[in-house]
Formats: C-alpha cells, sequence, structure tokens
C-alpha cells in the first residue's frame, strides 16, 4: 500500500511501532470472537506493572445478604481516587462487587447486566443468581492466564434464598455463606469470622460488616476512605448512605 510506504510502516514487526521500555513486564492483547478462545496474539511491553488492592465482602443472615466495600482505588503506591463504587447493582435482588483491574470489572460487569436482560427478554422470566454466575465464569474462562484482573462476588436474592457466589477472571466459581476478597480480605475474616451468625438482626449486620471494612482499612494500605454498604433481602436491595471511615477511627480513639 502506498500509504504503508509513505509511513514506513511496510513489513515491519509489530513490536518495532510499539517503544520498549526497560523492566517493563510482557502482557497478551488478544482479538477474540464472542467469548470465544483468542484467535490472535500480539505482544506488547507494558510500561509500568500494576498492583492491585481493595476490600469487599458478602455474607448471608436470617434477614437476607449483606454486601460492603471499600471506596479507594489504587494504582501501585498512588490513591488514584477516594471516591469510587465497588458495589454495583446489576438489578432489583442482584448486586456485584468488584475487586481486580477497575477497567476490567467495568466491562464485565456491563456484559453482564446486558447478558442477564437479554436472557429477561427473550424468556420472560429473570436468570438466577447461580446461572448468572455459571453464564459469567463461562465467558471469563477463554481469558485464563491473560493479564485480565476479575474478581466479582455476586450477592443477591431468587426464590430459592439468598445468594452469595464468588467469580473469577480464570473461570473459578465458588458459592458460600460469607466470602471476602481482596488485599484485606484476611484482616475482614477475622472480624467476621468472630462475629457471624445466622440469627443477627438487620442493624447488627451492618454493624458486623462495617467493623469488617474498617479494620482491614487499619491494617491494608490500599483499602481505605469510606465504606459502601448494600442489604438485599426478599423486596429487593437497599443502599445505606456512605460513611466517612475515618469518623469511625475518631470515635474508637475516644
Amino acid at each position: 500500500m502506498a500509504l504503508e510506504d509513505i509511513c514506513c510502516f511496510k513489513d515491519k514487526p509489530a513490536q518495532q511501532l510499539f517503544p520498549s521500555f526497560p523492566q517493563a513486564t510482557p502482557f497478551i492483547s488478544r482479538r477474540t470472537s464472542r467469548f470465544g478462545p483468542p484467535n490472535h496474539v500480539l505482544t506488547v511491553q507494558r510500561p509500568f506493572s500494576l498492583s492491585h488492592g481493595t476490600t469487599t465482602l458478602g455474607f448471608i443472615f436470617q434477614g437476607g445478604v449483606i454486601a460492603a466495600a471499600d471506596t479507594r482505588a489504587s494504582a501501585g503506591g498512588l490513591v488514584a481516587c477516594p471516591a469510587v463504587h465497588k458495589i454495583t447493582p446489576i438489578h432489583s435482588h442482584l448486586v456485584v462487587t468488584s475487586s481486580g483491574s477497575g477497567a476490567d470489572c467495568m466491562l464485565w460487569e456491563r456484559i453482564l447486566i446486558r447478558e442477564i436482560r437479554l436472557y429477561e427478554l427473550r424468556h420472560k422470566r429473570r436468570l438466577s443468581i447461580r446461572a448468572s454466575a455459571k453464564l459469567l465464569s463461562c465467558m471469563l474462562h477463554p481469558f485464563k492466564g491473560t493479564d485480565v484482573c476479575v474478581a466479582l462476588t455476586l450477592c443477591g436474592w431468587e426464590n430459592s434464598g439468598p445468594r452469595v457466589i464468588y467469580v473469577c477472571s480464570d473461570g473459578a466459581r465458588l458459592q458460600g455463606d460469607i466470602i471476602s476478597v481482596g488485599s484485606g480480605s484476611p484482616y475482614a475474616y477475622g472480624v467476621l469470622d468472630g462475629g457471624l451468625s445466622w440469627s443477627l438482626s438487620k442493624e447488627e449486620a451492618i454493624s458486623l460488616a462495617r467493623e469488617a471494612v474498617f479494620r482491614a482499612t487499619h491494617r491494608d494500605a490500599y483499602t481505605g476512605n469510606n465504606v459502601d454498604l448494600f442489604h438485599i433481602d426478599a423486596q429487593g436491595w437497599i443502599q445505606r448512605p456512605r460513611e466517612d471511615l475515618k469518623e469511625e477511627y475518631y470515635r474508637e480513639l475516644e
């Protein structure tokens, strides 16, 4: 092509079109068909390494499901944003907590919302939470081994009761009564394991979730700023007002 000759792009390997960075970590950019296995691989040098950190949790009790998360978005050692939303409503009875790469999580949450809505329009009924988790797992599995970094926890209520299901970008799918994800999850589990029981009241469950996120922010540098909290039951989800965790810290000092 004449344009290729003018731009000096003709017959050049793809690697020569991108600048090289010292001590860069390679990643794979894959062109895929619709959720299918990749049919083309292009290796590109990444200018810097990425690190992720957060604290999200979900658990079941007699009054429904509680989902909670902090609001700090980090990029390595930088607090990129102190007020992101890590809990996304999917429909009236399902929310998703996200951990991993912010861009990847937002993309796959939108894909999940689309697929659930299309299923509802085609079949005149809503896809169950377990089926939604299985669908998401199958869509993510072709990206196993790539730099896609997604860890979503589906927290919701269906006809058979409350559900908390974890799905990550290698296709793994786990269901449980209590799930916490992120760099602050060991600290959150310490609080939840000591205080969680089926018989908790709604206010006790909310207080426990807030305490778990607060303890994680106290010890984990990648977790912090505020706590978002959702309660899901047979009537749907209700979002609690966002709370500033530094107020909790100063209350404890008093």
